[in-house]
């Protein structure tokens, strides 16, 4: 009987299709009024626009990556949305060089730190520049959690456990598809 309710419990909670991409429904609303209040009439037409120096506001990011990133990728940094484990390109990759932010390609995390953790993401003991960093409290889906995101573009990365190695005893749990990597002697 326990196993049938646990079974029955577990199906509920994928079985919301909120849930099963990581959202909360407030941040699936956030993510939409950030979109609307962040697309101007010109980019709403149709037409393209270069720019030519860096949106000044995270509204204006979130309008930006709605054409630059995949689907995929703007759930995950604008809805908080969570790849599935075991899914992200970057999650086995240990070569040497640099983590940006997708979205505004600021420098995030660097191979030095990374170590299979075997949650199924890629896992960071340290942030490459903690000023691209910024931390959040999350208590959506009934856990308190530490929220990771890009400093610079308001990009939802991951989250942050106490459970890592040494020397910080952090565990930066972070999605693939919100990361580019740069092999070392690669420019960004």
């Amino acid at each position: 009987m326990k196993a049938v309710l646990a079974l029955a419990l577990m199906l509920a909670y994928v079985g919301g299709a909120g849930l099963l991409l990581g959202r909360s429904a407030q941040a699936m609303r956030a993510g939409e009024a950030t979109l609307t209040a962040g697309v101007t009439a010109e980019q709403s037409s149709g037409e393209e626009k270069k720019m030519s120096k860096a949106p000044e506001g995270k509204q204006d990011w979130a309008a930006v990556a709605k054409d630059k990133l995949t689907p995929e990728q703007y759930d995950v940094c604008f809805l908080a949305g969570t790849e599935p484990p075991g899914s992200g390109k970057y999650d086995k990759l240990y070569d040497a060089g640099m983590y940006y932010c997708a979205v505004c390609g600021a420098p995030l995390f660097s191979s030095e730190t990374k170590y299979n953790s075997h949650s199924g993401w890629p896992a960071f003991w340290d942030a490459a520049d903690a000023k691209n960093i910024e931390l959040l409290a999350d208590d959506g889906h009934g856990m308190l959690r530490t929220e990771v995101r890009c400093k610079v573009c308001g990009a939802h990365l991951g989250h942050v456990f106490d459970d890592g190695p040494q020397p910080t005893g952090k565990r930066y749990c972070i999605n693939s598809l919100a990361l580019e990597f740069k092999a070392a002697g690669q420019a960004k």
